[in-house]
């Protein structure tokens, strides 16, 4: 499957934000077949159970969303709809709750959700489930939509080094979970090969790839949280920040607002420039999932009565587009043509294989 990257989904990010108010959550469904074989002129309701940074996190639930509303832009008979998570508590409610409404397509939002779609789907063998950031093993029913985003956090890892002024840069998590440790991995790795080409000793604050152990805020929506995080790391030099964290993330956002240029961050999931742009100033570049394109091809595959298999599912790479470094926006100047080019060569060279990514934390392939 090829994820859906155009003009719908950027429209949606940029024109005002997400529109929430579509969203009808909850709302009695009509009456229509479960799975993904409905035909494409019956209302395909895709339903969307988000994690508990809530939908307007301004990365992955965010991303996930826009993704359903890019669907029905491009397949009009899609019929999105989603449920809050609060607390991990809520998943399985609201999971159980979509396969009541006889939604066709019921999308979990997570890693951490792996465990009880499992157990849904395990229940409801008819009923056509999809997974962001996970691979359900055993359930033919759903769909896995993963990334290799340790390929383009190595290329920010390697631009941060490059761009840092100090020497220290720093990453730290919402969970210690593979989802987010795998960024934290593939930026320790792109900073470390930015200090063996170069004979250079830029430091990883944050993260400990060989021992897998880091900082992490035990939440992806405390951006209280995330502003101690952040002021912790900056008196101890580092520069450059790339948060794994959902919204506790624009706690750095705003540190670095307030550092007069001192601070800049990396931002993940979906451009912070359209995402959170009234922070673009502050972000160097971001780390992009395309959640969005392979949401929304998913949906629009299954609208069409196009099977959607556990396996191989879906995986993005820097090959497919399904990962890669947001431009530079507001950086675009600053950011030296020479480290560019460096970049843009260690992405081709990851592409072709000369340069190999690994993570344990990464999806299998």
């Amino acid at each position: 499957m090829r994820p859906v990257s155009g003009k719908r989904i950027v429209a949606i990010l940029a024109a005002g934000g997400l529109t929430l108010a579509a969203a009808a959550c909850g709302d009695a469904p009509k009456s229509t077949p479960s799975g993904s074989g409905a035909s494409a002129a019956a209302g395909y309701k895709a339903c969307m159970v988000t994690d508990t940074g809530g939908i307007d996190d301004r990365s992955f639930n965010a991303s996930a969303w826009a993704g359903l509303q890019a669907a029905k832009q491009a397949q009009g008979n899609v019929d999105p709809k989603y449920a809050p998570s609060s607390a991990e508590a809520d998943y399985e409610p609201n999971l159980r709750g979509y396969v009541t409404q006889k939604c066709n397509f019921i999308l979990s939002v997570g890693g951490l959700m792996g465990d009880v779609t499992k157990k849904v789907a395990a229940e409801n063998a008819t009923q056509q489930f999809g997974i962001v950031d996970s691979a359900v093993e055993g359930a033919t029913n759903v769909y896995p939509m993963q990334f290799a985003t340790e390929q383009a956090a190595f290329l920010a890892g390697y631009l941060a080094a490059g761009y840092s002024k100090s020497g220290k840069v720093a990453t730290y998590g919402g969970l210690k979970i593979p989802p987010v440790t795998v960024f934290m991995d593939g930026f320790a790795d792109g900073v470390a090969h930015y200090n063996k080409t170069k004979s250079k000793n830029v430091a990883v604050l944050g993260w400990d790839k060989a021992k897998q152990n880091g900082t992490f805020a035990e939440n992806f929506g405390d951006q209280t949280k995330g502003k101690t995080i952040t002021n912790t790391f900056v008196s101890q030099g580092a520069d450059v920040i790339m948060p794994v964290a959902g919204g506790t993330g624009l706690g750095s956002a705003d540190v670095a607002k307030a550092s007069g240029g001192k601070l800049s961050v990396i931002w993940v999931d979906q451009d912070g420039c359209k995402s959170a742009e009234q922070y673009c100033d502050v972000f160097l570049t971001t780390v992009v999932k395309n959640i969005a394109g392979a949401v929304e091809q998913a949906v629009v595959d299954g609208a069409q009565g196009k099977p959607l298999t556990a396996t191989p599912g879906y995986l993005g790479t820097l090959q497919n587009d399904g990962v890669s470094l947001a431009p530079y926006n507001q950086f675009d100047s600053k950011v030296d043509a020479g480290l560019k080019s460096e970049v843009d060569k260690l992405k081709a060279d990851i592409i072709a294989g000369t340069i190999k990514v690994e993570s344990a934390n990464a999806p299998k392939k």
